[in-house]
C-alpha cells in the first residue's frame, strides 16, 4: 500500500502548489456548491459541506468566496448547474483508475478525460468497472514532526479511529474513520493539541496492482494530468509502486 499511501501525501504537497495560482481555489468552490446543493446550506447539519468548508479555510480562500458558494449551491444566487459525475478506467500496467468530477458539460469533460486516458497509455471504462475495487473513507494527515504517536494513535482510537498508518519516508501519520466520523475525529485530534493537516473523504482500494519501470513513469503521468484538470476533484488508484519513484516523484 506504501506506493498509494505516498501518493496521497505527495498530492496533499502539491495542493500547496495549486492554491498559489488559484487552481485549488476553483475545485473547492465547486466541492462547497455542490455539497450545499445536495444537503443544504448549513454546514452543522450537512457534514460533506463541512469538510468542504473547513479545506477552503485550510487553503486561506476568504470567507466571502465561501459563502458565495453556498448561496449558489442553495439557489440563493443564480450561478453555473454543476454535475458530479464519476469516471471509470484503467492505467499502465492494468491500475484501476476511479475520478470523481465536478462539470457544466459532461460531454466536453467525458472528451477530455478519454483524451488523458490515450497519451498516457490508459483506456477510460464503463461505469462500474473499478468502482467496486474502492471503498470510501475518511483520512486525516498529522505532521509527524514533534508528533507523540503512541499517544496520537491512543486518542484517534478512542475518538473511533479503523486505521492508523506509519509509512516510512513520508511526512504525516494516516488516521482513517467512517466518513460519518471523520469530523468528530477531527476535532477530537484537535482539541488534543495535534495539528490536523487536512482531513478528507477518500477512496481506497481494496487490494493493489504493483508497477514499475516505463509503466511507473507513465501512469505517474497520467494521474497528474488528470489531478490538473479543471473539472476533476479527486484521482484514486490502486498502484503499488517503488518508493524510489514516489520519492522522485515528490520531489
Amino acid at each position: 500500500m506504501s506506493g498509494h499511501s505516498k501518493w496521497h501525501q505527495i498530492r496533499h504537497k502539491k495542493a500547496a502548489v495549486d492554491a498559489k495560482r488559484g487552481k485549488l481555489f476553483t475545485k473547492l468552490i465547486r466541492e462547497i456548491t455542490i455539497a450545499a446543493k445536495q444537503g443544504g446550506g448549513d454546514p452543522d447539519m450537512n457534514p460533506r459541506l463541512r469538510t468542504a468548508i473547513e479545506a477552503a479555510k485550510a487553503a486561506n480562500m476568504p470567507a466571502e468566496n465561501i459563502e458565495r458558494a453556498i448561496k449558489k449551491g442553495t439557489g440563493e444566487l443564480e450561478g453555473v448547474s454543476y454535475e458530479e459525475v464519476v469516471y471509470e478506467g484503467y492505467g499502465p500496467g492494468g491500475v484501476a483508475i476511479m475520478i470523481e468530477a465536478v462539470t457544466d458539460n459532461k460531454n466536453r469533460t467525458v472528451a477530455e478525460i478519454r483524451h488523458i486516458f490515450s497519451k498516457y497509455g490508459g483506456n477510460l471504462g464503463e461505469t462500474g468497472c473499478v468502482s467496486w475495487m474502492f471503498t470510501k473513507t475518511g483520512m486525516i494527515l498529522v505532521p509527524k514532526e514533534g508528533t507523540d504517536p503512541d499517544k496520537l494513535l491512543e486518542v484517534a482510537l478512542e475518538a473511533g479511529a479503523e486505521d492508523f498508518k506509519d509509512e516510512e519516508g513520508t511526512e504525516f501519520f494516516e488516521i482513517y474513520a467512517q466518513p460519518s466520523d471523520l469530523m468528530s475525529l477531527k476535532d477530537a485530534l484537535t482539541q488534543a493539541g495535534f495539528k490536523v493537516e487536512s482531513a478528507e473523504i477518500t477512496a481506497i482500494p481494496q487490494s493493489t496492482v504493483r508497477v514499475e519501470g516505463k509503466d511507473a513513469e507513465k501512469l505517474l503521468k497520467l494521474l497528474e494530468a488528470l489531478e490538473d484538470h479543471d473539472d476533476v476533484q479527486k484521482v484514486h488508484s490502486n498502484m503499488d509502486i517503488p518508493d524510489e519513484v514516489m520519492s522522485a516523484l515528490g520531489g
